[in-house]
């Protein structure tokens, strides 16, 4: 019988010098339950704005390096042919200065000769040959009247 009435016994609700309840522990976890679930879900957001800027700014990042990457190829290829062509130019000064290949070019391109030596041109049949092969002359349609 003891027991029973124990079991029974219900927590008392003290009343404040002010004449107010107590509030009971639910009522007060679901007080403080209330202002941090909008905090943890404000703050959720937030956390997910962000993640979004992230995912943007990587995304845009890649294809700034992927882009660049391209034109460093292209630039040092640029690089590669001009320091080619300053090679062959360096040789060409260096041939043009030299009396002997000054004497190259004045013999091959120029068709000149020394004081001493007599030049033969020899011209081949190969410019009369193609002026005679004229195309055939497209015959269109005759107009009769």
């Amino acid at each position: 019988m003891v027991r029973y009435r124990q079991e029974q016994r219900r927590p008392r609700k003290v009343v404040n010098k002010e004449g107010k309840k107590d509030k009971t522990a639910a009522a007060k976890r679901a007080e403080k339950n209330t202002p941090s679930g909008f905090y943890y879900s404000f703050l959720t957001i937030i956390l997910l704005l962000c993640l979004v800027q992230i995912t943007i700014s990587a995304v845009l990042n890649i294809s700034k390096i992927i882009s660049y990457k391209a034109k460093i190829i292209q630039i040092t290829k640029t690089r590669d042919a001009a320091l080619a062509l300053n090679d062959q130019l360096k040789d060409n000064i260096n041939n043009f200065s030299n009396v002997a290949g000054l004497e190259a070019i004045a013999r091959n391109n120029l068709k000149m000769s020394s004081e001493d030596e007599v030049l033969v041109i020899i011209n081949s049949n190969k410019d009369e040959e193609k002026e005679k092969e004229e195309k055939p002359k497209k015959i269109g349609f005759i107009k009769h009247d």
